[in-house]
């Protein structure tokens, strides 16, 4: 089997989240500035057997696109004329991720100045949800966007 690649797109910066080759577990990759992350994931690509990058969609709570949704819909413009056809490319519903990933990081005892400090933290846990709902719905047949 190979890797699922999950991203979690920020405005300044960005949450990977990938799985175990077996596609088991959902584990935090790592947070990239935004405007490297279309070389970030090119190379990763390149360098581990990945089939599926899933990308959080905007979504506001009415259905309606979020302002971030367009600059999200170019990134996976550019990043489909950069990566192998072959490589399957999925939108998934990213409601609620953030607050999910702050009450995480404050169920697991994070402090304070660690989580003032170290703002990637939601970003990349953030991108684990996305990663573990879309791993989720595969074992129990939902659908994406």
């Amino acid at each position: 089997m190979s890797r699922i690649l999950a991203i979690d797109y920020g405005k300044k910066r960005t949450g990977l989240a990938v799985t175990d080759v077996c596609q088991l577990i959902a584990n935090g990759l790592t947070t990239v500035a935004t405007h490297e992350l279309l070389d970030f994931v090119v190379n990763y690509v390149t360098r581990e057997d990945v089939e599926t990058v899933v990308i959080g969609m905007p979504v506001q709570m009415n259905g309606q696109p979020s302002e971030n949704q367009t600059r999200v819909t170019q990134f996976i413009q550019k990043l489909e004329a950069k990566l192998p056809k072959t490589l399957n490319i999925v939108q998934w519903d990213e409601r609620f991720t953030s607050v999910l990933a702050h009450q995480a990081i404050l169920q697991s005892g994070v402090s304070k100045m660690r989580r003032q400090k170290d703002k990637g933290l939601v970003d990349e846990i953030s991108a684990c949800i996305i990663l573990q709902s879309y791993m989720d719905s595969k074992q129990f047949g939902a659908a994406g966007l």
